[in-house]
């Protein structure tokens, strides 16, 4: 069995790539920048021929859209929904990589023309056997150097988030154990939603700090506006992205999985807690 990993060296495929590995599978990397080791495929995401050269017979495709601007996400939506059809593999995965697509009708869920629902109903229409790997806020996230820092230096976890906003966290090892439940068993299909249930409030991440360093960690709530003062140094232009991101959930009354159609009920797989992923990420 030969599985195809979109963004193999990235945060969303890297453990996907190493579970299937470790447990003996046959898989390969597709990058427009992979090398000529036997793991990996060259394809670019916006050629039709090259991911269609790659997918041919895959056993199962595992992919997400990159951080790009709109009009690039839905061109590759587009070109992976086309490679598909023509190699016909005999399962997809689909990532969302953090975009709603389960709770219409509200703030948060992703528009039918964008590049996510784009790609989600041309793999759906396609007739492949497909499923949906549904996260919401990484945990990751709470790593990076502007949040992480005063958590050491202050004991205060910093996050644009309301303080009672109620929020399925997961980590990328989280996403990758259900992606290879989804590969593997075609049985499942439609949208898997990963995540805690019940959601976790921002005090909720500060106790998981607190037991992981082991001093009293607490959680504050910053605006969006606040937090993209913080960010735009590190992520230049792409700040106002981030910034216009959470300003939709800050809206929303909250981001939680389906229960019905969570990991936890379709796969039996729940997340790791705050403080044991922080222990595995971080170190003990």
């Amino acid at each position: 069995m030969t599985f195809i990993i979109h963004g193999a060296t990235g945060a969303q495929g890297a453990p996907l790539f190493d579970r299937l590995t470790a447990a003996g599978k046959s898989v390969k990397a597709v990058s427009r920048n992979a090398d000529n080791a036997a793991d990996s495929i060259k394809a670019d995401a916006g050629s039709v021929e090259q991911l269609t050269a790659a997918y041919d017979k895959a056993d199962g495709i595992f992919v997400h859209l990159p951080q790009a601007p709109e009009d690039v996400r839905l061109h590759y939506a587009n070109t992976i929904v086309a490679a598909v059809r023509a190699a016909h593999p005999s399962r997809v995965v689909v990532s969302t990589s953090g975009s709603v697509v389960d709770m219409p009708n509200t703030a948060l869920q992703a528009p039918d023309r964008s590049a996510i629902m784009v790609l989600i109903n041309g793999i759906k229409d396609s007739g492949i056997s497909n499923a949906v790997v549904a996260p919401r806020l990484y945990l990751e996230n709470l790593l990076l150097p502007m949040v992480l820092g005063p958590v050491t230096a202050e004991g205060m976890l910093r996050y644009p988030v309301r303080a009672n906003y109620s929020v399925s966290w997961s980590s990328h090892a989280d996403v990758a154990r259900v992606s290879e439940r989804l590969l593997l068993d075609p049985a499942i299909a439609g949208v898997v939603g990963v995540g805690h249930l019940p959601g976790l409030l921002g005090d909720d991440l500060a106790a998981g700090f607190s037991k992981h360093f082991g001093r009293e960690v607490s959680f504050e709530s910053i605006t969006p506006q606040q937090f993209g003062t913080l960010i735009e140094p590190f992520f230049g232009p792409a700040f106002a992205g981030v910034v216009g991101f959470y300003e939709a959930h800050w809206q929303a009354p909250q981001n939680t999985i389906d229960p019905k159609t969570s990991a936890q009920t379709l796969l039996g797989i729940g997340p790791e807690d705050v403080q044991a992923w922080l222990g595995s990420t971080l170190g003990r």
